[in-house]
């Protein structure tokens, strides 16, 4: 084999290698900075360019994945203040969707809204990651939000399958504690980073991740062909989540259990059976008082 032929067989090898396996996020970023004026526009179209290159480009497990097994997932954030040439204040929210198994139906996993969005971008500066420091906020924020997405996808499919990330994402918080940006630290808030990863991870409430699995993999992935099942494995799951309530009924995984849950919820059990539409109800408006006018809608459903 000549040389030239020899180079040629590398790249062709390197691209199709490159094409079956991908980074573990296909992330969609959105910037809103109507709120902030006079600053030079392309500035937050170069931002929105370099965070989605920062989560899609970069390899966060060591993990293969094909394209089409990327988690899907988005950031919208809205930057409502500039504090100075290069440093922002606004919110980020983040989703996370999952596809479910013999369907075309995508599950929402997680949508959250963190309000402590502080964080310092120079342009055409090179955004870097230090897993052991928080020197830069901006990339520990994406980072925390791209461990919690897998911790998330992978606790769906296996028991506490998430927690290897959980633990990464915790470690940030650790790291952070230093910070001056809010966002990190338990007496700030009880609705923050430290308290999600903290409840998530915490022995205590492992309900919460109980149901995720047991919700998910044994519930939804089989209501294509077997929907009542599937139902009656989606109403026990509830069971740990009113466990868990039961507990504490304050914790941040409740709200953001239901942020992501309510709407498809009222839609599973609408079509449930009468008894079980009973029993679902009392735990959801027990568990979830603030969406009761949503959960109304399960009990006023048609009869089979």
């Amino acid at each position: 084999m000549t040389g030239m032929k020899r180079i040629w067989l590398i790249i062709i090898v390197f691209l199709v290698t490159q094409h079956l396996f991908a980074q573990e996020l296909r992330c969609n970023i959105s910037i809103s900075s109507q709120k902030i004026q006079g600053t030079n526009r392309t500035v937050f179209e170069t931002m929105q360019s370099d965070l989605y290159e920062f989560m899609n480009n970069r390899k966060w497990t060591d993990h293969k994945y094909s394209m089409d097994e990327r988690i899907e997932c988005s950031f919208f954030i809205n930057l409502e203040e500039q504090i100075s040439s290069d440093e922002f204040k606004g919110s980020i929210q983040v989703q996370v969707r999952r596809p479910v198994f013999g369907s075309s139906y995508e599950t929402i996993l997680l949508n959250i809204k963190d309000k402590d969005f502080h964080a310092k971008y120079v342009e055409y500066q090179t955004l870097e990651f230090n897993e052991t420091s928080n020197k830069d906020n901006l990339t520990n924020i994406l980072a925390f939000y791209a461990y919690v997405i897998l911790g998330m996808d992978y606790d769906s499919f296996f028991p506490e399958g998430g927690t290897e990330y959980f633990q990464k994402a915790q470690s940030i918080v650790n790291n952070s504690q230093n910070a001056r940006e809010k966002g990190w630290k338990a007496f700030e808030s009880e609705r923050n980073r430290y308290w999600l990863v903290e409840n998530i991870l915490n022995k205590s409430y492992s309900g919460f991740r109980s149901c995720m699995y047991q919700y998910h993999r044994q519930g939804l992935d089989i209501m294509a062909d077997k929907s009542p099942e599937g139902r009656g494995v989606i109403a026990e799951s509830l069971k740990s989540i009113q466990k868990v309530f039961r507990a504490r009924p304050s914790l941040y995984i409740l709200q953001v259990f239901f942020d992501a849950k309510s709407d498809e919820l009222v839609n599973i059990f609408s079509k449930s059976f009468p008894d079980e539409r009973n029993r679902v109800s009392v735990i959801l408006n027990e568990c979830d008082p603030s969406n009761g006018s949503k959960y109304e809608k399960i009990l006023k459903s048609e009869s089979f």
